[in-house]
């Protein structure tokens, strides 16, 4: 595999996880265009990339992601270019969701406006207990229109709003609360507690997750009965699936399931 842009975005594969760290430190984590095709590129590879089972999103630094590159932003006001930046960056944020593995987010600092969103997008986010949380556009006079699609989806919607019109922080515990991110721990925590949680999906089958997964995102746009309707079609496509069938047989017979492990 072409290692993409090995400068500003790290990759570690291990035993079935891929670790993706943004290292842009010194400009906390933005998501500058070149970030973006990184990060994009990544995306990508890991699609087709059978081997992976679950992909943590961390970051080297103080901050997890500040959002965008406002600086690279402000050298080029068009509302062309704008439109192209947040399209890729929406694209993006799909991919995430798109993958058949679920996304971990390891917190370890300042997640803020498209970075906040980038939390959101995650399937689960795991924060220090020091990390904080805002989609703070509104105080340099632009609402987060983007980000707030992320966030309406993961909070309730008063409290989405008052994040994205007050533009304040929140700290992790209230994160947690909230329903932004799944665990607040202590930051010696951090490393393990994601690892745990990833090793975790690892010894579940891939076909199930990716077959969940998918189905989870798409109901939620569906009426009611289109969803039970889409949901009962995929579980009985799953309960078809070999490891579904030998999960099945080792609960009737009170022994462990024997499924492949990760390689």
């Amino acid at each position: 595999m072409k290692d993409h842009h090995p400068d500003i975005l790290e990759r570690e594969d291990q035993q079935g996880i891929t670790t993706l760290t943004l290292n842009r430190p010194q400009h906390f984590n933005a998501l500058s265009e070149e970030m973006l095709t990184a990060l994009q590129a990544q995306l990508d590879d890991i699609k087709s990339d059978s081997t992976v089972r679950c992909v943590i999103l961390a970051a080297n630094g103080k901050a997890f992601c500040a959002g965008h590159d406002l600086r690279q932003m402000q050298a080029t006001p068009q509302q062309t270019y704008y439109e192209a930046l947040f399209h890729r960056c929406s694209h993006l944020m799909q991919s995430l969701r798109e993958l058949p593995v679920p996304v971990i987010a390891k917190v370890q600092g300042l997640a803020t406006a498209a970075g906040c969103q980038l939390v959101a997008t995650c399937d689960l986010a795991i924060a220090a207990e020091s990390a904080r949380f805002a989609v703070s556009g509104i105080n340099v006079g632009l609402f987060c229109s983007t980000p707030a699609v992320a966030l309406t989806r993961n909070l309730p919607i008063k409290r989405a709003f008052e994040m994205l019109v007050t533009g304040k922080f929140i700290d992790a515990a209230t994160a947690a609360a909230w329903g932004l991110i799944n665990q607040a721990v202590p930051e010696q925590e951090l490393d393990s507690a994601t690892q745990a949680l990833a090793r975790e999906i690892c010894s579940k089958p891939a076909i199930s997750i990716a077959r969940g997964k998918a189905m989870v995102y798409r109901q939620q746009m569906m009426a009611l009965p289109d969803a039970y309707a889409h949901a009962a079609e995929v579980m009985a496509c799953n309960i078809m699936d070999p490891e579904a069938q030998e999960g099945i047989t080792a609960f009737l017979d009170k022994r462990k399931p024997n499924w492949a492990a990760p390689t």
